[in-house]
């Protein structure tokens, strides 16, 4: 897999850590995946619990394929908290998406999500040169567009009627991007979230 892009790579912080994911994860994100019961949200994409395995085995095999590096989300402790990916990878344009992310409910609100963020849009920009790094949710998922929104990414618009859901339903998404130039002001603003106090 040494010549897919990105090539694999392990990001690590002070509250969390990125790791590539394997089938050693499988336990960790079983019991993450259940706090809260995050499988039970309408407008996601987290596995149910006896599902975690085979959604290791999809994403690696998006992996083999080019068109994705998953990542296990570690908290401080080693554990395994929730997963994240560069997606939609176009190797030709440099752009990437990151997304298909989820995080136990224990972690979330809190300083993990801003690091991980961080570390991803830090190695996508001043790693890959990447020219622009793209975020996807689901247009009803408004805790996930504020967090969004939060990191400085800016709405480049609504894909009506873009996928169909699990239960049926038809999700609008709500795309955001941001792009190389903004890169500096986006890193400064989310290195202050991390060191301000609370």
């Amino acid at each position: 897999m040494t010549d897919i892009w990105p090539p694999s790579i392990e990001l690590r912080g002070t509250h969390a850590a990125l790791v590539p994911l394997s089938s050693d994860h499988a336990d960790d994100l079983t019991e993450a995946v259940a706090d809260g019961n995050l499988h039970d949200l309408w407008y996601t994409t987290a596995p149910r619990p006896e599902a975690v395995p085979a959604e290791i085995a999809r994403r690696n095999a998006l992996r083999a394929a080019g068109s994705m590096l998953p990542f296990a989300v570690l908290d401080a402790s080693g554990r395994a908290v929730g997963m994240t990916t560069y997606m939609n990878i176009d190797a030709t344009n440099r752009r990437v998406e990151i997304g298909s992310t989820w995080y136990r409910r224990a972690v979330q609100r809190g300083p993990l999500n801003t690091e991980c963020k961080l570390m991803l849009l830090r190695h996508a920009f001043e790693g890959l040169d990447c020219i622009a790094v793209e975020f996807c949710t689901h247009h009803l998922n408004h805790q996930s567009r504020r967090a969004i929104e939060r990191l400085g990414a800016k709405l480049d618009g609504i894909r009506r009627a873009h996928m169909l859901m699990g239960n049926g339903t038809i999700r609008d998404t709500a795309v955001y991007s941001i792009i190389a130039p903004e890169w500096p002001t986006v890193k400064a603003h989310l290195e202050w979230q991390l060191v301000k106090p609370r």
